[in-house]
């Protein structure tokens, strides 16, 4: 019970850390060009990109003191490796998201290709047979998946996962909500199901996404890149593997089941962004809903006459906090 008290040490070097770089990262950001606009804005203003870069930072300096704690504090270095392994696996993916973000601003990266870049990502969990091979799979029951949970479900639940968190994206601050509330409910569940460790790696991420939250709320001064949201959604899948957890993440992830089926009914490649009135309120950019950010304009413009961009985050996040309440009780029952 002392390393869960003195867990709150690493959470706030989390928070600190991304908080104290964050403002120098946007002015370095804008020297250097690193700069994108935002398009659900009149005028599309400049913003700093790149922000997971601290934000990895953030993770990494509370993950790395965390260790600390159960190495030469507490001498608990049981689950050392699996929060070594869960942590490579976030810093390889984010690397690949920061070549993903450089490289789509010239030429872009397809569909098939950003899955095949993120699954060396997953090899750290792979080689340290992370996870347990008796799964709870919803409407199987509990399976014994034997030597293709390491080979097989373990890289579909990285990869999956942090392709998927990387699609709903590209209004301020719904991506590091989207990460505090999933991260928040995966942590908890470990915390009750007895893999308090791996809800501390959880809440780290979850307090280097808060400190982050302050410069990407609406009006955003940075922007997050794929280097948060891959990194943010592989942790997802780790946390989900180490917990034990997979019913409860494969659950919580419905409203990326729905940004992936809906642009299917067009047939061809949509953008989430809306159209921007002169008084910066939102219309759907298309005849049909083909994201779920549409969907959420859509329904809100049943009762509101203005939607602007911070309504449709905050719809979107409360219908995730309402689908972790219902999953939540489901996975406790």
């Amino acid at each position: 019970m002392a390393l869960i008290g003195w867990a709150a040490l690493p959470i706030l070097i989390a928070f600190i850390t991304t908080y104290a770089l964050m403002p120098k990262w946007i002015k370095v950001a804008h020297k250097a060009g690193l700069v994108g606009e935002d398009l659900n804005k009149l005028g599309r203003p400049k913003v700093a990109e790149l922000g997971g870069v601290v934000v990895i930072a953030g993770f990494l300096a509370g993950t790395l003191s965390y260790i600390a704690l159960n190495t030469f504090l507490f001498n608990q270095v049981k689950y050392n490796l699996y929060v070594f392994a869960s942590t490579t696996t976030v810093l390889i993916i984010a690397l690949i998201g920061l070549i993903d973000d450089i490289l789509g601003w010239k030429i872009g990266l397809s569909k098939i290709q950003k899955p095949l870049l993120t699954l060396p990502a997953a090899l750290p969990m792979v080689v340290v047979n992370a996870g347990h091979s008796t799964v709870d799979i919803p409407l199987l029951g509990c399976v014994n998946l034997g030597i293709l949970y390491p080979f097989l479900i373990v890289p579909i639940g990285i990869v999956g996962a942090s392709n998927a968190f990387n699609m709903l994206a590209g209004y301020n601050g719904l991506e590091a909500g989207m990460g505090i509330i999933i991260l928040g409910a995966l942590s908890c569940a470990a915390y009750v199901t007895g893999s308090e460790w791996v809800a501390v790696i959880g809440l780290v991420m979850s307090a280097s996404l808060l400190a982050f939250l302050k410069f990407n709320w609406f009006p955003a001064k940075v922007f997050p890149g794929n280097t948060l949201t891959y990194a943010v959604g592989a942790l997802m899948a780790c946390l989900a593997i180490l917990a034990n957890i997979e019913k409860l993440a494969l659950m919580l992830f419905v409203p990326y089941y729905l940004d992936f089926l809906l642009p299917l009914r067009k047939g061809m490649r949509v953008e989430a962004y809306a159209k921007v009135n002169d008084d910066n309120s939102l219309e759907l950019p298309y005849d049909g809903i083909y994201d779920v950010t549409h969907l959420a304009i859509y329904v809100l413009k049943k009762v509101k006459l203005k939607v602007y961009e911070q309504d449709v985050v905050i719809s979107i996040l409360m219908f995730e906090v309402l689908i972790v309440f219902i999953a939540l009780k489901l996975f406790l029952m």
